[in-house]
């Protein structure tokens, strides 16, 4: 677009979302011009706040490059199970289980993304989940066994269940 627009905060933000959500940007200066190339008008500045607001981090990606990701819907939002299979195909590369534990490994500085995305997905038979670094633990009601809730998340994120134990 020739003549980008100023947006108000709710707008640019959205955009900004689904910026992060379909380009690996790297630093601000990026997206501030991805913003321009999708008619809106931001400096560095302004997209430092919304990205502090929005509560996007830098984390790895396959190749050891940080890029932004926003780790979190709003909180009275659910997640789609098509959002969990992108979040869970592109971050979870290991799923081990014990009783009602499951444990899911990340790469370093993504377990926040894994975690904060399987808290909003609303499943009844997870009890919470507590992320680390590079490591999700997932605590799953007592009627339900670690190993179906591990296969579960293995389904979703693509990885071989040849290696599954069962009881």
């Amino acid at each position: 677009m020739s003549n980008p627009a100023s947006l108000g905060k709710p707008q640019r933000q959205h955009r900004i979302v689904r910026l992060l959500e379909n380009h690996a940007v790297t630093s601000q200066t990026r997206l501030v011009e991805l913003l321009a190339e999708d008619g809106v008008n931001a400096t560095q500045a302004t997209v430092s706040r919304d990205l502090d607001e929005l509560g996007a981090v830098k984390v790895r990606v396959h190749g050891g490059e940080a890029v932004y990701a926003i780790p979190e819907l709003a909180f009275d939002q659910i997640a789609p199970e098509d959002h969990l299979r992108r979040v869970f195909s592109d971050w979870v590369v290991e799923v081990a289980w014990s009783l009602n534990l499951v444990v899911l490994r990340t790469p370093p500085g993504s377990a926040h993304v894994v975690g904060s995305a399987l808290d909003r997905a609303g499943w009844r038979e997870v009890v919470g989940t507590v992320a680390g670094d590079d490591t999700v633990l997932v605590v799953v009601a007592e009627q339900t066994r670690g190993v179906d809730m591990a296969n579960r998340v293995r389904v979703l994120a693509g990885l071989d269940r040849s290696n599954d134990r069962e009881e």
